[in-house]
């Protein structure tokens, strides 16, 4: 027993003790062999069959029967239990108990129990059935159908989603008839020779890897991907997987309808326009290469239309939007009719579409557009309400316009767009011009940007003229920039292009604070020189404007009455009311104010009866040909008349000579400022010519809108 190597330990029946323990017993029991003597058999194995067995045992069992010949004991016991050992934990093991009579004692035997730890077997084999069945499920539970095949194609094995993509009977899948379940496979697809074929190259080729596509009779298309499996280094069959794609594919086809269709009209949409437009530059350019396309490489030239619904706004305001999508889709079917088969049509947004013409020149694509143009105005009636809409078209041409599809429809936009200003409801062909004009605009306004940033723009302040006295009452403040690399640029050249990208409001309120700083230095020097600050219409209509004077006033401590706004006439009639509002909350505040190059706008006296202006200044273009032309002599005596029956100051800007300031005089203007005294002056020159005004006034005169008393006038000057 001590040289087994298993636990064992030796048992006297039929008193079921331990008589004798091998070092193995004694480690797994957690006992050394001597304190396992004595030890009752069943508290060391007590499981239901050694609790039989020991119990049998006891019975005597065991005993030979009394009758000669007769074999009759207690059988061996030997199976797999639990057993519980010394540090607390279950093992598994093999245990066998069976009877060892001693020849000398005939009465009396003995029983060994040998005990096998089979814990590491259980546990190798507990993993692999784990393993083995995580692997069942995951194959099981995957959305690919798995198959696995052995070199001569036989089924080895495949899961239930491999049965269902293929649609296999369930009489198939029982019969395990591999040829049958191979003629249904090669049944089911959209070409069964090709498969067949293909499937035949696979098999030949053991050790190849190949991905394809199957489609199947009833539509659905499977990426089937084939690997060898190997196994001790060699290829010893195949494994398939027959994804399914069709979900995909559909999804693919969805989101492609999507990305190139609009989806109310059901027109393509301005990516696929875009890439029609650059098809047919690349045919023309192929065309124009060619030696029979001429010197003039037009061959193969085409129009691009932008279309744009005058005033569509209007149908969603008044009847909905619901009703305005039934108007989209009712004038793409118009525009549609228009076109030949090759033309094509695309909604590039909004109520905007687009048209290419194919083959087409200016003639004929301006014919296509006005026919567009009547079709579209043609009376709607729908769900009882009747209406006409128009549209507006621009075309640009290639070759001649550009060879890409953002420059044609650029400029097919820019046309359009002209075609709006002029009315609409009209046909423009894009004027290259007008694009050399539209760049340099946007590289003003960009290096306009960057002046305001860079502090390059300047204050210069033209003095303004008492005509009674030849005092100087103000200042205007003017605005000026020189450019590094342009130069001096003119008012007259950057004004307009910040007044139409509204970056006339950031530049307003940095003239604003710098004519006021300018004019709070001035009275802190004993000078008190009110100054006139050009405000435009899109400055004065912001939300905060007034909030914005105030402030700048009380930052730099001027008077109030020392500021001039000078508003053009175009504040006056837009939302007269809210302009009158605002005016008077200027003129609360103290400002000045005045109306700038009147005459030239859509000023009434309706509205300069109403609003708080205080002074008008007569436009240069009415004072160049005083006194000889009697048209300008005819409307300035007008305006000089209607101010002083609205009891307002006029001051004439632009007089440049002596007979100019003489009429005035005579028709009683008040003011006057030009270059007769002196141009716009930047603050140091005019601080000069302030103090040459109080020496030539003399003693006790004043040059800054004091009372001057009798102070001699000022001798005029050129500056």
């Amino acid at each position: 027993m001590r040289a087994l190597p298993h636990a064992a330990w030796l048992v006297a029946l039929p008193e079921a003790v331990v008589v004798a323990a091998n070092a193995s017993a004694a480690r797994l029991l957690g006992r050394t062999a001597g304190e396992l003597v004595g030890v009752p058999a069943e508290q060391l194995a007590a499981s239901p069959e050694d609790l039989a067995w020991w119990a049998a045992a006891a019975a005597g069992d065991w005993l030979p029967a009394a009758d000669a010949g007769s074999d009759r004991g207690l059988p061996a016991l030997d199976s797999d239990t639990v057993f519980a050992a010394a540090d607390g934990t279950a093992r598994h093991v093999r245990r066998s108990i069976s009877v060892v009579r001693d020849e000398g004692e005939p009465a009396g035997a003995f029983a060994l129990v040998v005990v096998v730890d089979r814990s590491p077997e259980q546990a190798i084999d507990a993993e692999r059935e784990a393993r083995l069945a995580e692997l069942e499920a995951t194959l099981e539970s995957t959305a690919d159908g798995l198959l696995v095949t052995d070199l001569a194609g036989g089924l080895r094995a495949f899961n239930r989603r491999f049965a269902a993509m293929w649609g296999l009977p369930e009489t198939l899948l029982l019969a395990r008839d591999d040829e049958a379940i191979g003629r249904w496979m090669q049944r089911s697809v959209l070409e069964p020779d090709a498969y067949a074929r293909r499937l035949r190259a696979l098999l030949d080729a053991p050790l190849l890897t190949d991905t394809d596509r199957l489609t199947l009779l009833g539509g659905q298309v499977f990426e089937r991907v084939t690997r060898p499996l190997w196994r001790d280094g060699r290829p010893q069959g195949r494994v398939w997987s027959f994804r399914d794609l069709s979900e995909r594919i559909a999804a693919e086809e969805r989101i492609e309808t999507l990305s190139s269709t609009d989806a109310l009209t059901g027109l393509a949409n301005r990516r696929v326009m875009a890439e029609w437009i650059d098809a047919a530059a690349r045919t023309m350019t192929k065309a124009a290469a060619r030696p029979s396309a001429g010197a003039g490489g037009e061959a193969g030239g085409f129009a691009v239309l932008a279309i744009d619904l005058d005033h569509f706004r209007q149908i969603n305001d008044s009847l909905g939007h619901a009703m305005g999508d039934r108007v989209l889709r009712h004038v793409a079917e118009r525009l549609q009719g228009c076109l030949r088969e090759d033309d094509r049509l695309a909604r590039i947004g909004g109520d905007q579409f687009a048209v290419l013409l194919t083959g087409a020149d200016a003639r004929a694509a301006e014919t296509t557009a006005r026919r567009m143009l009547h079709v579209v105005a043609q009376p709607c009636a729908l769900e009882g309400a009747a209406f006409t809409l128009t549209c507006s078209i621009g075309i640009a041409l290639a070759p001649s316009h550009g060879r890409s599809a953002d420059e044609l429809a650029r400029h097919a936009e820019a046309a359009m767009r002209a075609a709006k200003r002029t009315g609409r409801a009209n046909v423009r062909l894009h004027q290259m011009r007008a694009e050399v004009d539209r760049r340099s605009h946007m590289m003003l306004d960009h290096a306009m940007r960057q002046a305001l940033v860079s502090g390059r723009f300047r204050l210069a302040y033209q003095p303004q003229l008492n005509l009674a006295d030849g005092r100087i009452v103000g200042a205007e403040a003017l605005l000026r920039w020189r450019d590094p690399e342009i130069g001096e640029v003119s008012p007259a050249r950057f004004i307009p292009v910040a007044e139409e990208t509204g970056f006339i409001v950031a530049i307003g309120d940095w003239v604003l604070a710098q004519a006021v700083r300018q004019a709070a230095l001035w009275q802190q020097r004993g000078v008190a020189v009110p100054v006139a600050v050009n405000v435009s219409a899109l400055q004065f209509h912001q939300a905060q404007f007034v909030e914005r004077v105030a402030g700048v006033l009380a930052v730099s401590a001027l008077p109030p009455h020392l500021l001039e706004l000078e508003l053009t006439e175009s504040i006056l009639v837009h939302d007269a009311e809210e302009a009158l509002a605002r005016l008077r909350a200027l003129q609360r505040l103290g400002v000045r104010l005045s109306i700038d190059d009147f005459g030239t706008g859509y000023s009434s006296l309706a509205y300069l009866k109403r609003f708080p202006i205080g002074k008008l200044k007569i436009d240069r273009s009415f004072v160049q040909g005083l006194p000889g032309d009697e048209t300008d002599a005819g409307i300035v005596r007008a305006i000089l008349q209607m101010s002083k029956a609205l009891d307002m100051r006029v001051i004439a800007e632009g007089v440049e000579n002596e007979p100019q300031r003489e009429f005035l005089v005579r028709e009683g203007c008040a003011e006057m400022q030009g270059f007769l005294f002196a141009p716009a002056l930047d603050p140091l020159s005019f601080e000069e010519r302030l103090a040459a005004a109080r020496a030539a006034a003399g003693p006790g005169g004043e040059a800054g809108g004091g009372a001057a008393g009798g102070a001699p006038r000022m001798r005029l000057v050129r500056g």
